[in-house]
């Protein structure tokens, strides 16, 4: 045993009795002109030496804080009472000016002197969200769908302990105003409330981004409940690493030119350029809905051989190790009328599904769960978008869009459930995509290639033997990945080289994401 790794285990076995417990925070006391004063954790007083602001935000292009107001606004705390004993305030935002006004970038504290912060950074219209540490460069990240604008910071207060906190815009709040992703516009006389939560922690800054996303959720839902993740039927989807989606017209499916399905050729190609398919979705639906008045039942039944012939794909598909799913389009209301619910029960029994992919959904409802196991035990349900924290208890699988083009490295969703399967979307046709393969690899998670756009390139092979590197890997150690052993951005001694920690039981693993452009020996 190495000197360090003793000394690590020892400064473990004496850490004073006080750490092993996260004391709640009663008050942090804060003046408009002086900011944060102290703090009283638990029975604990702790004055406040540096001078730093409870909260920051943006008015249009102009930076302001608690103790550095805007004079178009005002900015009014009321305490709120929580059942978890957390700290809670409800923060409200009044234009008192006669314009129209931009509020946004509204976090904790201040950017100097934080341990990481979490806020907006340039004006791209969907991929704003950094992560700030000191002395690095920002870090684009990936957060629920209902949480974009979340501002988040923590600060060290003692020897010991830290300060973590997160802003949470109200969305019913706004009056006179309107919401936009990163923004809310505030008319004259218009307000919008935020939720600012506070706890404390101690270790480094990861634990207290550990308390926020992973142990309160982002404060979405106080109880969780997780009874489909203990469901042993449907743990396989979290360790799988690759899915194609494909139409029911692609060549790799049927061939028009022989009349023949092709689904096991290309199947055994993908064993062999990538170790295999873990899951493959075919979709006859979309966009053939409404040009006639089928439903989107009728066109599964309207392929060569029916339902019949997919429940034989099927299960040529799990002989060779891959699973099968189908479609569901919640918007197919127009066609002919029809029980969805009773009509997914029975596609899933006619096609011997294994999964389904919700189209425009990112979440399901325990009803679209309860179809499938009417039918058969171990039915995934998979949705377009990533289901929020409050909505994650009724589905177990959901991907990344690619319309998040240019990757946020970091997907904080992972932190947040990290038995939560998730699938980035790859296209073939628009570049080569390796840059999508080691985003989600160094994220601990897998790759949906979405080849409906026409186009095989010339290079594909080139690309899936580097998706077949990443994705050995990620199967050959799949328990570090989804056991909740992750730790985000460890310390490197290069800027723009990033290093999650992934740790079970005896193994620790590494993944690697570099953007110095040279290289880096």
């Amino acid at each position: 045993m190495s000197k360090l790794f003793f000394s690590f285990l020892l400064q473990i076995i004496f850490l004073p009795n006080l750490l092993l417990a996260q004391p709640p925070i009663i008050d942090i006391l804060h003046d408009s002109g002086n900011g944060i004063t102290s703090i009283d954790i638990d029975q604990k007083h702790f004055l406040i030496n540096t001078p730093t602001p409870l909260i920051s935000y943006m008015i249009n292009e102009g930076q302001y804080s608690s103790m550095h107001s805007s004079s178009s606004i005002k900015v009014s705390y009321e305490k709120a009472n929580r059942s978890d004993a957390e700290l809670q305030w409800l923060i409200t935002f009044s234009n008192i000016s006669a314009d129209t006004i931009q509020l946004h970038n509204v976090h904790p504290f201040a950017l100097q002197g934080s341990d990481a912060l979490i806020t907006g950074k340039g004006n791209h219209g969907l991929s704003r969200t950094h992560l700030f540490l000191p002395g690095r460069m920002p870090v684009n990240v990936i957060v629920p769908d209902n949480a974009w604008d979340l501002g988040y910071s923590s600060i060290p207060i003692s020897e010991h302990f830290h300060l973590a906190a997160l802003t949470r815009r109200n969305r019913a709040s706004i009056i006179q105003g309107s919401r936009r992703r990163f923004e809310t516009v505030l008319y004259p006389g218009g307000s919008v409330t935020y939720n600012f939560y506070a706890l404390s922690y101690f270790g480094d800054w990861q634990s207290g981004l550990k308390r926020i996303f992973k142990e309160k959720m982002l404060f979405d839902v106080e109880a969780f409940n997780d009874s489909l993740f203990q469901r042993k039927d449907l743990k396989w989807i979290r360790h799988t690493y690759v899915m194609h989606l494909m139409y029911a017209w692609d060549k790799y499916y049927y061939d028009i030119s022989d009349n023949r399905y092709q689904l096991k050729e290309f199947l055994e190609r993908g064993k062999k350029l990538y170790g295999g398919d873990d899951v493959i979705s075919i979709w006859p639906t979309w966009p053939t809905l409404g040009l006639d008045q089928r439903n989107q039942f009728d066109l599964f039944e309207d392929l060569p051989g029916g339902t019949k012939a997919m429940q034989q794909q099927a299960e040529m598909s799990r002989s060779l190790g891959t699973r099968f799913f189908i479609c569901y389009n919640p918007w197919d209301e127009s066609t002919n009328r029809r029980n969805h619910f009773e009509g997914l029960s029975q596609l899933i029994r006619a096609t011997s599904a294994d999964g389904v992919v919700l189209d425009t959904k990112a979440e399901a409802g325990r009803e679209f769960q309860e179809a499938a196991d009417k039918v058969k035990p171990g039915v995934v349900m998979y949705s377009e978008g990533m289901a929020v924290p409050k909505d994650m208890h009724s589905i177990v699988s959901g991907r990344v869009h690619n319309a998040l083009y240019y990757p946020p490295m970091l997907n904080l969703n992972k932190f947040i459930k990290p038995e939560f399967a998730i699938y980035r979307v790859a296209e073939l046709y628009k570049e080569k995509i390796r840059r999508e393969f080691a985003t989600s690899f160094f994220n601990g998670y897998g790759t949906e290639i979405n080849i409906m756009a026409p186009g095989q390139p010339a290079w594909v092979e080139d690309q899936y033997a580097f998706l077949g590197r990443t994705s050995r890997i990620l199967r050959q150690h799949t328990h570090n990945f989804v056991n909740g052993g992750y730790t985000p951005l460890m310390p490197t001694s290069a800027d723009s080289i990033w290093v999650n920690r992934w740790t079970y039981r005896e193994k620790t693993v590494y993944t690697i994401y570099s953007t110095i452009p040279q290289g880096y020996t």
